[in-house]
């Protein structure tokens, strides 16, 4: 559930069987308030071009519609004693472009081409400030989900990271405090390479801040860190001592954050180390 700020009205759009769903209860009470909202909607509905375009929606999404039920509705709309609720609507045709809940977050709802639709019913400024609302809020989901995806690879990198030490570095026979102290070992590595400081000597400088080095990095580090990751297993599959490492690994974080950091300022200084 989201909400999106139209007009000075919030708008609730909801994710149902992977659509987006947007309130037009919502949208009707930005019009006239809310005791108003159902008799706006059912005066929408009541309009033969409104039972046209949903019909015609219906038949291009949907094939469960019962287009002779359709039809029916669609003889009669216009008519003076024609009268249309959402929820008969939908019991009669099967109607999938438009949902009633109930409960918390109740209301009619419609998927975003109805709405944006509906929207033309509120007045045409309304209409489309909806649209743009609504793609902003597109875009910040995607961005979040860009994140995501960053975080997801970096920790997929890890796991081959961990692995290549445990084959590699880590003797046969070690207790359990061993292993853990050759992989903190590691992740330092990659640390001082970009951050230029151990896990450690960063929760010593910043004793307020919950969670580790790594969560308060931004997205170029992330992405830096994640290829670090991947070629320091290469270079631990090779045989290469640690100092060694580290050094490359230095000198390949200030080249990729120098160009990375064009367009982004990120969070820590680089000091290449000698």
């Amino acid at each position: 559930m989201a909400k999106i700020k139209v007009q000075g009205s919030d708008i609730t759009v909801l994710a149902l069987a992977e659509r987006d769903y947007i309130s037009l209860t919502d949208m009707a009470g930005a019009k006239d308030g809310d005791s108003r909202a159902a008799d706006i909607i059912k005066n929408w509905m009541r309009n033969r071009y409104t039972i046209e375009f949903l019909g015609t929606w219906e038949m291009i999404h949907n094939p469960g519609f019962k287009v002779v039920e359709f039809d029916h509705f669609r003889k009669q709309a216009g008519l003076p004693s024609f009268v249309l609720s959402a929820s008969e609507w939908i019991e009669s045709t099967n109607a999938i472009g438009i949902v009633v809940r109930k409960g918390r977050y109740g209301g009619t709802y419609a998927y975003k081409d109805i709405a944006f639709e509906f929207g033309t019913a509120i007045s045409v400024p309304f209409k489309l400030y909806l649209i743009e609302e609504f793609q902003r809020l597109k875009e910040q989901e995607q961005a979040r989900l860009g994140w995501s995806a960053k975080r997801e690879l970096s920790k997929i990198n890890y796991r081959i990271h961990t692995d290549a030490i445990k084959h590699n570095l880590v003797p046969s026979e070690v207790t359990p405090q061993q292993a853990n102290r050759i992989y903190a070992s590691e992740a330092d590595v990659l640390n001082v390479a970009l951050f230029g400081m151990t896990a450690a000597e960063w929760r010593e400088a910043h004793p307020d801040l919950k969670g580790n080095i790594r969560d308060y990095a931004g997205i170029n580090e992330l992405i830096c860190l994640s290829n670090m990751e991947s070629l320091n297993a290469v270079f631990i599959n090779e045989g290469l001592p640690q100092r060694e490492r580290l050094i490359k690994l230095n000198q390949i974080a200030i080249r990729q954050m120098q160009i990375l950091e064009d367009t982004h300022t990120g969070l820590f200084g680089r000091t290449l180390i000698k």
